[in-house]
Formats: C-alpha cells, structure tokens, sequence
C-alpha cells in the first residue's frame, strides 16, 4: 500500500499545471532556448517565459519584477543574502564592527551561513530562543539591537513547528534603524498570504518546491528602493543584474512561476479545508493522553502539527509508522540520531524531543488521508507503550 503524504513541509509534489508548463520548456517545439541568447528567436522566447514567471512571483509577493533574483532555492538565497550584505558592508566600511541577530530555531541554511561569518569574518552574532511556544517576539530582537547590527534574519514560518513570526512589527521596530532585514520565508508561501511591501522587509528567501513548484529553483527578493547592496557568491557571466551568475533554467522558473500564480488564486481556498483537516487530525491524536503539542496552537500555519508522544522512543516510532510518510524534523536533518534542535529549544527533554513527529498536510491531502493516518498514529502509539 501506497503510504499516506503527510511530509508536505518537506517538499510538496509539483502541481500537474506545474509539470505541464514546464514540459513545454524542454523540446525543440517548445521554449527550451538559453535566455541568454539574445540574437535569435529561441532565447527570446525563452527569455519572455522568464520574465512572466518573474512577474507572477512578483505579483504573489507584492514586489517589482526586477527584485526578484532567481536561485537555485532557498538555502542559496539565504547565503547570497546573508553573506551578500555583508560582504558588501565589509567592502564599503572594512574596519567597522559588524552585527547579526538570528534566532536559535532558524533553518541550518542561516544558522550555519552566521556562523561562517563569525568564524572568519569576525561578525558578532545573538541568537535570540523561542519561548516554550516557539515564538520570537519583537520585543526580543528590540532588546538586541546595537548600534554595530546591520542584519536581522528570521524565518516567517518555522519549518518544524509552523509558528508564525510577526515580520512586521519586527520591520516597524527597524524603521528607525539602520539593520537590514531578511526574511526565510520557504514555509510561508503557499500557506500565508506574504507581503514584501506590508512586511517592509529589505530582502526574502524563497523555494518552488515547498508550494507546488519544482526542486531546485528558488528566488531572493531584493529591495530596490531603498537600494540594498548584495555582494554576489557565483561569478561567471553577470546574470540577474550581477547578483547570480549562472544559465537560467527556464523549465524550472516557469514551474516556480505557474506554481506561483497557482497559489494567488487558491491560496484562502486551500488554507481554510486544510486548517479543518488539520484540527481534525490534532482532535484525534488529542484522544491519547501523555500528548504534548510542540508550538504554539493559534500563531501557526494552517498545514503543520508537531505532536510529542510520552512512553516512546522516537527512532522506533518513526519506523513503525511505515503506512505514513512523515518526519521527525527537517528534511535536512533527518539523517541525524539527534534529536530535533527545534524541539529542545522549546524546552523538551531529549526523550520528548526524540519522540516528535511532524505532520504536515497539503493541497492533495484528502478526508480519507487524514483518517486513515490518524487511525494508525494511535494504533502504533498504542502499541508502542504496551510492550
């Protein structure tokens, strides 16, 4: 039996109105020329595609066409923008001190681009901790602002727990600062309604693959105005006005754009039947006791859950659950015997950090899925603290 997709944080399937736009990209008869190619038809065609799929994201994300940077995902983005910034700080002002603050619960793709640049480049860091609900208040990062701090990254949308930061209260805190702000926001489209202008932020990661779009394609939104200055990480060409080298891959942009504009027409659709689907699924797994929800209930995505199960061991757990696809954290940990870094930030011991599951829904979860999976949770959970 096909297992039940509940993984959806960690990547969702293409939309068939994704794959069939970008099979379009890749055959002769269609637009598979280099956009680069400025001298003949195929690259112009090529590069129209390019720019709709630049002005769909745009128009999904409140933002001019021209600050959209194309990536190759989200973990890109957050290097280019975090070592971009600084870099090109470094480049204007060599001698001046240089501050980050970040948060301890952030994607490994910021928590280790930080600590790249404090190990060789002498950037002071503050990583601010969640509360026991996964929450970053603005009030923190107002406490750790200086003088010398000139970038603040957070996540929109944890990819663990789901909690929803409030980028614009931490934006409206910043307004009289000179920081820059930076946003992960991976796990935000497609499950909120994102705002580049309502957000005021300075620049902001995105990932195709995490709403419907293909692997392997991402975007950075780069403020214009006031211009924010990026020190490019790929030299080879000058592409995306200097700030990323490399050929366009016009298949996976036109996907990331037709999956964009998918998500302007149905985002309030899919949001409000998977929420329903969602809480159902917490009032069934609620019937067991010893259950603990790890993030806060209300100030979260509607598609997330992260349940913690007393009496288990989470290894075995996972294992036992063969008829559900699911994690126990990040995809991109999920090689690790350790238990969730998320999770023990939050304040659980290593046993109910161990023992947390993250159960994420999407567009193509079904009623049927979502009983049918819960039925087997409580059976395995069941079973589990009998032996």
């Amino acid at each position: 039996m096909t297992p039940i997709y509940l993984d959806y944080a960690a990547t969702t399937p293409c939309a068939p109105e994704v794959a069939e736009k970008m099979a379009q990209c890749l055959t002769l008869d269609g637009f598979f020329g280099n956009p680069a190619s400025r001298s003949h038809k195929y690259g112009w065609l090529a590069e129209n595609q390019v720019e709709i799929a630049r002005g769909h994201l745009a128009t999904l994300i409140n933002a001019d066409p021209r600050e959209i940077v194309w990536t190759s995902g989200a973990t890109e983005s957050n290097n280019l923008a975090i070592k971009g910034v600084i870099e090109a700080l470094r480049q204007q002002q060599p001698d001046v001190p240089l501050h980050i603050i970040t948060s301890a619960i952030e994607h490994k793709a910021v928590l280790d681009a930080v600590e790249h640049l404090r190990r060789w480049h002498g950037v002071e860091v503050t990583l601010l901790n969640p509360d026991s609900n996964g929450l970053i208040h603005p009030q923190q990062v107002s406490d750790a602002l200086r003088p010398e701090t000139c970038l603040v990254s957070l996540m929109a949308v944890n990819n663990e727990i789901g909690t929803i930061t409030d980028i614009a209260a931490i934006a409206q805190l910043l307004s009289s600062h000179r920081a820059l702000l930076h946003v992960d926001a991976a796990q935000a489209i497609g499950k909120i309604v994102v705002d580049t202008k309502a957000w005021q932020v300075d620049l902001m990661s995105i990932s195709a693959h995490k709403f419907y779009g293909p692997k392997g394609i991402g975007a950075l939104y780069v403020r214009r105005e006031p211009k924010v200055a990026v020190t490019a990480q790929l030299h080879g060409g000058g592409h995306e006005r200097g700030m990323r080298s490399g050929t366009l891959p016009t298949h996976q942009i036109v996907g990331l754009g037709e999956a964009a504009r998918l998500v302007s027409e149905h985002l309030e659709e899919d949001e409000s039947r998977i929420r329903r689907l969602r809480d159902g699924l917490w009032q069934t797994l609620n019937e067991l006791p010893d259950i603990h929800l790890n993030g806060d209930l209300t100030q979260r995505v509607a598609n997330h859950l992260n349940v913690s199960f007393a009496g288990v061991d989470g290894e075995v757990l996972l294992s036992s659950l063969a008829k559900v696809a699911l994690s126990s954290g990040s995809a991109c940990n999920s090689v690790s015997v350790e238990p969730s870094f998320v999770l023990t930030a939050l304040g659980l011991n290593r046993d109910m950090a161990h023992a947390g599951l993250r159960i994420s829904l999407g567009r193509y979860t079904t009623d049927e899925d979502v009983d049918r999976a819960g039925a087997e949770i409580l059976r395995v959970v069941r079973a589990l603290r009998e032996r």
